[in-house]
């Protein structure tokens, strides 16, 4: 067995949750991967236009390597949240290119540096500001997944597809008929369990 390189495994994850997000969008229309199902308008391009964003800072400026591309729904006046959805304006291959020039710069500055070189985080609270490359892969591997995630929900609601990527849903077996009966049982232990308390 080889040694263990937690640069290589943090990177490997982050590149594994980049593809499972992006495969979201795959097979929808224009109209489906921009639509909100969420009271808090949640969707899959916006999704992806956020995680672009962050990544592009996180591994950019954070480090003294500017992404280079201009963001405007970060500007000092874009209005709150811009950057969780796209305009009509906003093309679904525009977007996605976004986020593979995001993914690609912050491949070359996680290549590039040392697992302790240290960054400068302006955004967050003083005392926390001062990070290295390890804690941000750490971060960002997280802030990946946890969208992946919304965008597994979202996306279920969407057409029923779901896993982390064509052939990998991670459930167990069963037909609709078996999918059915069980969420009626976890239904009514809900109500059971409601009506307990």
């Amino acid at each position: 067995m080889a040694a263990p390189d937690p640069k290589t495994d943090l990177h490997r994850y982050l590149r594994t949750g980049r593809e499972a997000l992006l495969w979201k969008l795959e097979g929808l229309s224009e109209y489906d991967v921009r639509r909100p199902l969420v009271p808090t308008a949640t969707n899959l391009l916006g999704l992806v236009k956020h995680v672009a964003s962050v990544e592009s800072g996180y591994f950019g400026e954070v480090f003294g390597r500017p992404f280079g591309e201009p963001l405007p729904w970060f500007d000092d006046d874009a209005e709150p949240n811009a950057d969780m959805w796209a305009t009509p304006e906003e093309r679904r291959d525009d977007i996605v290119g976004l986020y593979r020039r995001a993914a690609a710069h912050a491949d070359a500055t996680i290549d590039a540096l040392p697992l302790d070189a240290k960054g400068d985080v302006d955004w967050w609270p003083e005392d926390r500001r001062e990070v290295t490359l390890h804690q941000i892969l750490v971060h960002m591997v997280a802030e990946t997944y946890r969208h992946a995630g919304q965008a597994d929900i979202v996306r279920e609601l969407i057409d029923g597809q779901v896993g982390y990527r064509e052939g990998a849903d991670n459930l167990p077996p069963g037909d609709k008929d078996w999918w059915d009966s069980y969420r009626a049982r976890v239904e009514q232990a809900a109500k059971d369990a409601g009506a307990q308390s």
